[in-house]
Parts: C-alpha cells; structure tokens; sequence
C-alpha cells in the first residue's frame, strides 16, 4: 500500500445518517465524534451536504452543522459540500459563512451546487421553483462579489461577510458544473460517490477550459468523491455493502412503501440493481490496506488533487472503524489502543440503545 504521506489528500463527506432505530440526536452525535477524530488524524477537510425531506439524512443545515463542529475542533478545515444555492439568496449564504468565517478564519471552505436537494414538494415548501435554478452562475458570482466586500446590489453589504473571501467550490456531476468552475476559475468537486457517470469528461472539460480569475484559484483543482467501508474482516464489510445497496433501492423505488429485505433483493437483481451499482461504481470495499489502494487508484483515475471519503456503513463501529483506518495519519490513531473496534465502541454513543 502507499505511504500515505506521498498520497492524494484524503478528506471526508459526512451527510449525517440516521441509522435505523437512531434518533436525529444520537445520529448528530456520532458525527461530532467523527469531527474531533479527522481533527487530530490528518484529513484536510470535512464536509456537510444540504438535503432535505429525508428521514435517513440529518445534514438539512450545513451552516449550523458547520458552527457547531467547528467550535469542537481545531486543525480541520469544515465546509459545506454542499449548501444548495437556488434553496437560498446569495446574500443569507454571504452572512452564514461569513459569520463562519470571521468565528474560525482559515478554516471555512462553502461548496456551491445547483440541484433542489430534496423533491418538488420540498422545493415548494422552501417558497423556491425549479426555475430558480436557473439563475445558479449568476447568484455564484454575486455570493462571490458579497464575500470579497464588492457587492453587485448598491447599498447592500454582507455583514459578516464583506472581506472574509470564504473559499468557494462548485460541485456537480456533469459537463455543467465542470465548465461554470471551469469559466469562473473556481475549483471543482465531482459527486462520483453517487452520480459517477459523467467523471472522466467533466474533470477533462474543467482541466482544459479553465481560466484564473481575481478571488479564484489560480491553477484547476479537483476534488473527487468516493463511498467506502473498511474493515479487517472483509466479509462484514461486503454485509454492509449488501445493506448499502438496499438502503439505495429503498430511497429509489420505495417511497411510500416498506420495502423488506427480501423484497429490496429481488429488486436488486433487476434493473434498479444495476441502477444502483451503477451509482456505487468507484465504492471501495474490503479490508483497510484494500481499500486505500483503490482509493488511490480512483485518485489517478479520476485525475484528482485529492479525495473525498463517503463512509457508507450503518453499522457505527465499521462507519467510524473506516475513517479510522483510512485516516492519513492512522498509525498515531492507532496509537491510541491495539484495537481499533474496541475504540470504536468506546466513543459510540449508546450501542445497545440501537440498531444499526
């Protein structure tokens, strides 16, 4: 395996789970304990993505997630992966991160994307149309021109936010995304942990078309995101794979219904498997030494500055056993103890109390 420190940067997405029988409490809880791990163990940055009317996802308010972890930590940077823009006016986003920004300078990262982050009936209840979307490279540049204190609207200043020049990053999963970072010399972050299709022609188009721009990056930088789970007991991680794999056939085909495990199985082996697998294409899967080596080689794959881990498992102690092994500095992690699972369920909270 390669040393990890010659390695691409590894960085973490944690879209805050609820595992079944959890509460939104406990599951929030069990992110803080992965904040103060990544803190210490060498991860560049770690992430929160917006979504809304999910019951399984409790990362609805990024900002808030955001404040509060960092507030617990000191070394990692935190950012949002990201905050849905057409959900929001550039100017509240300016004055969130902003504020952010001036609590903990050097440390705030806010990734940009342009989907709802929830179905039709969320975007209506968010007081927002699909148009809105629309007009996502133009609320890019005013949320920009706000944080670096050289607002479009006369009379109007972010405050906070003015001057804080709050680092931004596109997100997407196609040619779009690429091409808008591409023209506003911004770097990008591609969503290959659930939408890998479009990867190799998006990170290309961004590569060759872009341009250096005042408050941007000056070179193109790309960050790539890919599920994993890890464990030394390769047959537990596949388990959580399998569970991995019904939990997306639930979220795709069974709204409204309670699918069982059998059921989820069946579907499995039709087109909604494929569909599913399709999405779980650069997942990595095995035993820790395995797992960072694919990781490593999606990073040249996907001609990647760094990458970004989804920690898939439900169950809490291969979750946080994965980004303990994987931890760029996971041989003073491991320090702590000779056995990391029973690290793992030390800081877990309330093992008995659930079923994940």
């Amino acid at each position: 395996m390669e040393s990890r420190t010659d390695a691409v940067p590894f960085s973490l997405l944690d879209l805050a789970q609820v595992g079944p029988g959890e509460s939104v409490g406990a599951a929030l809880r069990h992110s803080e304990d992965l904040a103060r791990f990544a803190d210490t163990t060498g991860y560049r940055r770690l992430w929160y993505a917006e979504h809304h009317n999910m019951p399984v996802i409790a990362s609805a308010a990024p900002a808030v997630l955001i404040a509060h972890m960092a507030a617990r930590t000191e070394k990692i940077r935190l950012g949002a992966g990201g905050v849905m823009l057409p959900n929001h006016s550039p100017l509240a986003i300016a004055e969130q991160f902003g504020t952010l920004a001036e609590l903990h300078p050097g440390r705030i990262d806010l990734g940009l994307g342009r989907a709802p982050g929830g179905d039709p009936a969320t975007f209506a209840a968010l007081r927002r149309t699909p148009a809105t979307a629309d007009a996502f490279p133009t609320d890019v540049m005013e949320l920009q021109a706000y944080l670096q204190g050289r607002s479009t609207e006369n009379g109007v200043t972010a405050t906070p936010g003015a001057g804080t020049n709050v680092p931004l990053y596109i997100l997407g999963s196609s040619l779009f995304g690429a091409q808008l970072a591409a023209a506003l010399g911004l770097p990008y972050a591609f969503a290959s942990h659930f939408a890998p299709a479009a990867l190799e022609r998006a990170v290309a188009a961004y590569r060759e078309q872009f341009t250096p721009r005042p408050g941007g990056a000056d070179e193109p930088y790309v960050i790539a995101a890919a599920g994993a789970i890890a464990d030394d007991d390769a047959e537990r991680a596949e388990q959580q794979l399998q569970i991995t794999r019904r939990q997306r056939i639930r979220h795709l085909f069974g709204r409204g219904r309670n699918l069982t495990e059998a059921e989820c199985d069946v579907l499995l082996e039709g087109p909604g498997g494929r569909q599913v697998d399709e999405m779980l294409r650069y997942a990595a899967v095995g035993t820790p030494g395995q797992v960072a080596d694919r990781l490593t080689a999606f990073a040249a794959h996907a001609d990647a500055d760094e990458v970004m881990i989804a920690p898939m498992a439900t169950d809490r102690e291969v979750w946080l056993g994965t980004v303990r092994a994987l931890a760029p500095a996971a041989d003073q992690a491991m320090a702590e103890t000779s056995d990391h699972r029973q690290t793992a369920a030390i800081t877990v909270h309330d093992p008995g109390a659930t079923s994940v």
